[in-house]
């Protein structure tokens, strides 16, 4: 008997020594313009139990990289500049090796345009850089260490219209080619691949209303194509045919209809279960949300939330999905929201300051 309890009494004491387990935390990379106190790309670790975000260090010193994206297999991070001056042409974009959780530097180039805006990955090794300003995209071929080797291909939408200027916003690439939302000819562009070269497609274009502005977009399911109009506020919601054409079916209001003041969209999400879309106001300064039929794919209103800050641009959803991060510019702090999975809400939970946030990317 007297073994047993000193037995008992070894387990209890080993038991109440344990360490609590301990839980992943995941690296978020924010990108910034560093006109004021930001000097480039930083990182902050977040913790999916609590919501909290910490450790807040600079990752990489770079002239305005407003806009990040990470390889899917986790070994490279791509950022642009977004500036003039890179070189004779414009802005440039620079690629980094992701390394013990840091950013090593591997190579830059030239964008070959002004204000580079956007960036993302295709998955058989191409890359994608939006020119705001210089109204074109450009294109470029990935070594295979993830560098960037020659010249990319220019895509001019500066011929594309002869009475609007363009302003080439996101590029995204998909099974189908490449989509291209262009801000300031009210279009998204369609491209295929042709003998290595991205081409016009058969629809060349999906046409929006007279100063509605696409920004970005996101694909949803069955087909479903959203895009957040960064001029006149509003989402407009496509179907894809038969044919493989889009076809606009619903558009929304992302405001509410007392709000007066200045507005600018900014960027767009969908749930990875389909069932909710969030888009950014800047101005109104907040998440709108809606709900998506899962039939049909339209949009109907669930609500607004205020971001706690002013001019929401980028936003994130955490790879649980139970968190919703805000990156707010001007009142440079990034608010973490949670999420209500079931019904799309989101109710503040922290922020933290950061220094002209615009962009946030997971490394999950």
């Amino acid at each position: 008997m007297k073994k047993t309890v000193v037995l008992s009494l070894i387990i209890l004491t080993m038991a109440c020594g344990e360490k609590p387990e301990q839980k992943e935390m995941y690296t978020l990379f924010v990108g910034t313009y560093t006109n004021g106190a930001s000097e480039g790309i930083y990182s902050l670790q977040f913790n999916p139990e609590t919501g909290n975000l910490d450790s807040l260090k600079l990752a990489a010193e770079l002239p305005n990289p407003s806009f990040v994206t990470i390889s899917k297999d986790k070994q490279h991070l791509y950022a642009v500049q977004e500036n003039s001056d890179f070189d004779s042409r414009g802005g440039g974009v620079s690629a980094f090796k992701l390394k013990d959780g840091g950013l090593e530097l591997q190579n830059s180039m030239g964008t070959g345009g002004p204000g580079p805006c956007h960036v993302s990955l295709s998955e058989d090794g191409r890359l994608a850089v939006s020119n705001y300003v210089g109204g074109n995209v450009a294109l470029f071929k990935l070594k295979d260490d993830g560098s960037f080797g020659d010249a990319p291909q220019i895509i001019d939408h500066k011929v594309l219209d002869t009475t609007k200027t363009p302003h080439a916003h996101m590029a995204q690439f998909t099974k189908e080619g490449l989509f291209v939302a262009d801000l300031g000819l009210d279009a998204v562009k369609r491209y295929q691949l042709e003998d290595g070269e991205f081409v016009p497609g058969d629809q060349p274009s999906l046409s929006f209303a007279n100063g509605a502005g696409p920004r970005h977009f996101t694909f949803g399911q069955n087909g479903k194509l959203y895009v957040i109009n960064e001029l006149n506020a509003t989402i407009s919601v496509f179907e894809k045919d038969a044919d493989g054409a889009y076809q606009e079916i619903q558009v929304v209001e992302t405001l509410d209809p007392t709000y007066e003041g200045r507005n600018a969209c900014a960027d767009i999400h969908l749930s990875a279960d389909g069932k909710f879309l969030y888009g950014s106001n800047r101005g109104e300064n907040t998440i709108v949300i809606f709900a998506v039929d899962g039939s049909s794919g339209k949009l109907d209103l669930v609500g607004r939330q205020s971001v706690h800050g002013n001019w929401p641009r980028n936003f994130a959803l955490d790879p649980t999905e139970n968190f919703l991060l805000v990156a707010n510019k001007i009142s440079s702090n990034i608010v973490v929201f949670k999420r209500d999975v079931e019904a799309g809400t989101l109710t503040y939970l922290s922020e933290i300051e950061v220094p002209n946030p615009i962009c946030l990317e997971f490394l999950d």
